[in-house]
């Protein structure tokens, strides 16, 4: 398996163990079954909407016919969590920007929305200001580029805007070695890698 499909097959899996946390967060699931339940119907319809590249199409194929063969004996979480650490057991050691990325790759899958803004949109006077109760995530253009050097490491702080449900976001992030640091200004946070960083929270 190719370094590009091993990626393609971890980032899969883990939109689907996100996904599946998510459920769990707001009660939709609790036992084995509904969990098989459930991952069996997002793995349909992520197939059915083809939102992931067609060289993990096996990968969903097997798990819906062990999901559906198996019913709870499938255990379908524990083979994602295995798809996704043998896939990108090494996420951690790439740069700060790739992890970056990969976090807001998977917050989409999540359900949120993500507009990066031009310096009109982010500052002046008709800036985007996202709803509280929508999930969306808002990066300046400008900063982004600024906020990362040539080899993908963090050398300032990046602002970013967040409505909706902020501990979830918050807790992919961490997953994938970063942190949203508060500021006096919500919906305003500020981005900072977890993983030896060059910078300080403060």
């Amino acid at each position: 398996m190719s370094q590009t499909i091993t990626r393609k097959t971890g980032h899969f899996a883990w939109c689907a163990l996100v996904a599946l946390h998510l459920a769990r967060r707001e009660g939709l699931v609790q036992s084995d079954m509904q969990k098989n339940l459930f991952l069996i119907r997002w793995l349909a319809t992520a197939k059915k909407q083809r939102r992931f590249d067609r060289d993990v199409t096996p990968d969903i194929d097997w798990l819906l016919q062990q999901g559906r063969t198996l019913g709870s004996r499938a255990k379908l979480p524990q083979k994602l969590d295995y798809l996704y650490r043998s896939c990108t057991g090494a996420l951690h050691e790439q740069s700060d920007l790739f992890r970056l990325t990969y976090a807001l790759e998977s917050a989409k899958e999540a359900g949120f929305a993500y507009q990066l803004l031009s310096d009109k949109s982010w500052h002046r006077r008709h800036a985007v200001s996202p709803d509280t109760l929508s999930n969306t995530i808002c990066l300046s253009k400008n900063a982004l580029e600024q906020a990362f050097d040539t080899d993908g490491h963090q050398t300032a702080h990046l602002p970013v805007k967040i409505g909706g449900d902020i501990a979830a976001l918050a807790e992919l992030l961490t997953q994938c070695g970063w942190q949203l640091i508060t500021t006096d200004n919500p919906p305003l946070y500020l981005l900072l890698t977890l993983i030896n960083p060059s910078i300080s929270a403060g």
